[in-house]
């Protein structure tokens, strides 16, 4: 018999998940309906996977794991698609025989579980709702403690008042840092591999560290050592594929879980270079959140050494570089109450114990410069103030601005440019319309490209799209022109302006830069085989 998974909280890639597959599953008889439901009549073992064959002679191939709490005589329901079966497939099995201590089974995928709450016992519960059900549950009833049993425990066979804590298993204070508690994890990790412990240890100790990894959960996992009946966390907020042993309430829509037999959550490995820049840094970590792809990663000292600190988020934005990011992303999500109705926002976590983190060679020359580029910023402030409030009226052009630089004292070397940047514009923008244009003008918050074939107008920071103009017949009655009017006039052709600054278009700086600038030389008539500068 199959022994079950050592599942962790968030699960390590190639965990594998108890399934089923058909194996000539008949359909039934009835045009109405699409649930197919069997009585089994005996199991029989096939290797790694167990044959449930059906009193009717049909049959299944499903995991020893799920085959060992399959009986002769259980009643089989699932959709009639299960030719496609994975771990996201509905299943349920039901113990006909009241007198038998055996619980019902039930395996769906699941989306957003709820905060602790109570029910009318005082008992504090979770609710997740099952997602696309079929079989006619829509949630899944847990129990805080049977989340608490199977989530915040290092060995799911022993009960919780004999568990050693995490931090036991680490051999670390309860206050280590996220640093600390990171050395800590890959040195009893190095340990049990080296005394080829068993893989549930290994499991047990990963599931332990991507809980203290988490503020969230960390706080939740220490009210609970103070208070075992606290309040316990869905880790993640759900999201993937729940085995669960328990019995169907009386209308049937809700199924009342007394024991977690497996979870894996939804997820996906991705590999992508992010900016430095968009980093928020605190006292003791460091978090990425990509508000447009919904990615967010948590960093420590020891994953990422560069021996940060608050203070970085002063002058963090001037660094152009990236660092490239490996990790496995977890779905999550929680409710947030918009304009008198709640809406599900979704976004992917990164799995502390699966993230991978390569620093460029330069990165801490690249610091250094952003250091002082910032202390310049700081030691310049009056006089940028004064070049702000000349190109506020006015559109001037860089040379220009490089001379009033001059006689208000600033380095020779400043780039102005700098003057209207913000810290969450990609530079990417920037530098392909930089390398095509002829002259850089900058206006307010804009900057203004001078190019052979058009007129681009660029605002650095997110957000803002791209406005193409026609190559006007003279720049400086363009520039008089453009600076007494809005985008949004421009946009409503309001006094027929569009049309007198010969607007051509607006990019959309969208997530993939490629594709804007795919339009933008599509709308330069630039052939396949333009220069064009590598990003």
């Amino acid at each position: 018999m199959q022994k079950e998974p050592a599942y962790l909280a968030i699960c390590p890639t190639g965990a594998r998940f108890p399934t089923v597959m058909a194996l000539a599953v008949q359909q039934d008889a009835g045009p109405t309906s699409d649930i197919c439901q069997r009585v089994v009549l005996r199991i029989h073992p096939k290797g790694d996977r167990s044959e449930s064959i059906f009193t009717d002679g049909t049959s299944i191939l499903a995991s020893n794991f799920l085959a060992s709490f399959i009986r002769p005589g259980d009643e089989f329901s699932f959709p009639l698609a299960l030719e496609a079966a994975n771990a996201r497939t509905e299943i349920y099995v039901r113990n006909p025989n009241p007198e038998s201590r055996r619980r019902d089974i039930f395996q769906a995928p699941v989306g957003y579980a709820t905060q602790p709450q109570k029910d009318k016992r005082n008992n504090l519960f979770v609710s997740a709702e099952v997602a696309g059900g079929r079989l006619g549950i829509s949630a899944i009833h847990l129990r805080c403690e049977t989340l608490r049993d199977y989530f915040y425990v290092g060995n799911r066979r022993k009960a919780w008042d004999r568990q050693p804590s995490f931090y036991e298993l680490f051999r670390v204070d309860s206050k280590a840092s996220p640093a600390d508690l990171r050395l800590a994890f890959k040195l009893r990790g190095l340990e049990l591999r080296a005394s080829r412990a068993p893989a549930s240890d290994l499991a047990s100790l990963e599931r332990a560290f991507n809980i203290l990894a988490r503020p969230e959960l960390r706080s939740c996992y220490d009210s609970l050592l103070t208070d075992s009946a606290a309040p316990a966390l869905f880790p993640y907020g759900g999201f993937g594929s729940l085995l669960v042993a328990g019995g169907r309430a009386s209308d049937g829509r809700t199924f009342y879980a007394s024991r977690i037999l497996a979870f894996l959550p939804d997820r996906r490995v991705k590999s992508f270079p992010m900016p430095l820049r968009k980093v928020t840094f605190y006292a003791d970590r460091a978090a990425y959140r990509d508000s447009r792809r919904k990615f967010e990663i948590l960093f420590d000292q020891a994953l990422l050494p560069l021996s940060w600190d608050s203070t970085w988020n002063q002058w963090a934005h001037l660094l152009a570089t990236k660092i490239g990011v490996k990790a496995t992303f977890v779905q999550t999500g929680k409710y947030q109450h918009r304009a008198g109705e709640w809406h599900l926002v979704e976004w992917e976590a990164a799995v502390p114990s699966r993230i991978d983190v390569q620093l460029p060679a330069n990165i801490e020359e690249q610091i250094a410069e952003a250091r002082r580029t910032h202390h310049r910023f700081g030691q310049c402030a009056q006089a940028l103030d004064r070049l702000r409030q000349r190109i506020e009226s006015a559109p001037l052009e860089r040379a220009d601005l490089q001379k009033l630089c001059a006689a208000f004292g600033i380095p020779h070397d400043f780039d102005v440019a700098l003057i209207t940047w913000r810290p969450d514009y990609n530079a990417f923008y920037y530098r392909q319309l930089s390398n095509r244009a002829r002259r850089l003008y900058v206006f307010r918050s804009e900057y203004i490209f001078d190019l052979e074939q058009a007129v681009v107008v660029e605002t650095p920071q997110l957000g803002h799209a791209t406005y193409v103009f026609s190559k006007p017949a003279s720049m400086t009655d363009f520039l008089v022109l453009y600076s007494h009017v809005t985008k949004d006039d421009i946009r409503h052709n309001r006094n027929n302006i569009a049309e007198k600054l010969a607007f051509q278009t607006r990019l959309i700086h969208g997530t993939n830069p490629q594709v804007w600038l795919k339009e933008l030389r599509a709308g330069l008539g630039e052939t396949s085989g333009s220069a064009e500068l590598p990003d």
